[in-house]
């Protein structure tokens, strides 16, 4: 019997399996023989002998963990030098690894605004951006999805003596991206400052993956600031802040993500950097992860699915229902692929979709594999039940951070 302390979180869990909105943890095996279009490793390099090498070499020299916050011990010459890289790498002045990309985005915000500032976000921001947003304690204005036009409307009837404009470059959700030139255009008219997270572009987009703030010409462009995980295309984990140095220098300062929190480990640092020295030595990887997602967006839509025209390694294909997603997911992995699904909260719109991410290191084979599942169309759609459960229910499974609420 449930203690009656939990009974409103069995509730909770009774209606997200009747919603099929149940989450679960699934152990992935080493030797796993399934083809990877679910993990976020778009250049395939995280297996690659030659970053694992530099890796154990680091692990060899610092050790297995960083030992304390930065402020304190955790710094290592390891850190330094990969800001420097990045900072190199993307065109920024400055840059500040932080622990994971969440917390770089809970840092920069919570740092930089409060109730003086006007926080301007994209309906689809990722939730480390909607998080860091409402613990800065500055008024929020969700704009719909890349509209530039209201943006624009927002900042010009601010009160507000700051204003900062947060987008991500590539959307996680359905791989489209922001147009960032016409975004600073909008932010240099009414003097608002610019934050783009670069998530899904960084080592993706632009020369060399420098990303899309670079692609887009904005590249140490004043009041533009970065963010940026290292566990996707970097083959790592951990995340990073980039910017011009006075910004850099107020986040060592006051930043509690930054100076409460363990430093990344060596292993991850050395991958990171790693990744950068290889990706300049080898400026056509990104490219060879375009084709392949090109050519895996060219079946989907010649099959019928319904898919945005993706813009780096992320192709999402709408199926609506979120159990007719888990089970296509389940019918793609049983033919030996694995796929993503994301499914409320996670999606804004309440539209559950398979999401293929793309890699670099896919063979023709795969590929060929890969088309032939596209190939045999989406599924047949599902009435979606808002209520199945025939109970009034306090969440709303449109609200990408309803459940953020609730607790």
């Amino acid at each position: 019997m449930t203690d009656p302390r939990w009974q409103h979180l069995e509730d909770h869990a009774r209606y997200r399996d009747r919603a099929g909105l149940r989450r679960t943890l699934r152990a992935r095996k080493h030797d796993q023989q399934l083809i990877d279009l679910a993990s976020n490793d778009y250049l395939s390099l995280s297996q690659d002998p030659r970053i694992m090498a530099a890796t154990a070499d680091a692990v060899a020299r610092w050790g297995t963990g960083s030992k304390a916050s930065r402020l304190v011990a955790g710094s290592t010459q390891a850190h330094a030098d990969l800001e420097h890289d990045l900072a190199r790498h993307t065109g920024a002045a400055a840059a500040l690894v932080f622990s994971t990309g969440y917390a770089a985005n809970l840092g920069v915000m919570t740092a930089l605004c409060d109730a003086d500032t006007l926080i301007v976000s994209d309906a689809y921001n990722h939730a480390s951006i909607i998080d860091g947003a409402r613990l800065s304690r500055a008024e929020v204005a969700v704009v719909p999805h890349r509209s530039v036009s209201a943006v624009a409307e927002v900042l010009a009837t601010r009160t507000q003596p700051r204003a900062l404009v947060v987008t991500e470059s590539i959307f996680s959700v359905d791989g489209d991206a922001a147009d960032l030139a016409a975004l600073h255009r909008v932010c240099e008219q009414h003097g608002a400052a610019m934050l783009v997270d670069e998530a899904h572009s960084l080592g993706v987009v632009g020369d060399s993956g420098a990303g899309s703030v670079a692609a887009a010409g904005l590249a140490g462009a004043p009041g533009v600031l970065i963010t940026a995980t290292l566990s996707k295309s970097l083959a790592a984990s951990g995340g990073a802040v980039l910017g011009e140095q006075v910004v850099i220098d107020h986040l060592v300062d006051t930043a509690r993500t930054f100076i409460f929190d363990t430093a990344l480990p060596p292993a991850s640092v050395a991958a990171s950097a790693a990744v950068l020295r290889l990706l300049n030595r080898e400026p056509d990887l990104p490219k060879r992860l375009w084709s392949h997602t090109t050519q895996l967006f060219r079946a989907a839509v010649a099959a019928g699915w319904t898919s945005v025209a993706p813009s780096g390694a992320v192709l999402s294909l709408q199926i609506g229902d979120p159990e007719v997603a888990v089970r296509e997911q389940a019918r793609w992995r049983t033919a030996g692929v694995d796929v993503g699904v994301f499914r409320p909260p996670s999606v804004p719109d309440g539209i559950s979709r398979l999401r293929i991410t793309a890699k670099a290191g896919l063979t023709a084979n795969e590929l060929a594999q890969v088309q032939e599942l596209l190939r045999a169309g989406p599924p047949a759609p599902a009435t979606y039940r808002d209520n199945p459960l025939g109970v009034e229910s306090s969440v709303d499974l449109s609200d990408p951070v309803a459940e953020v609420r609730q607790s």
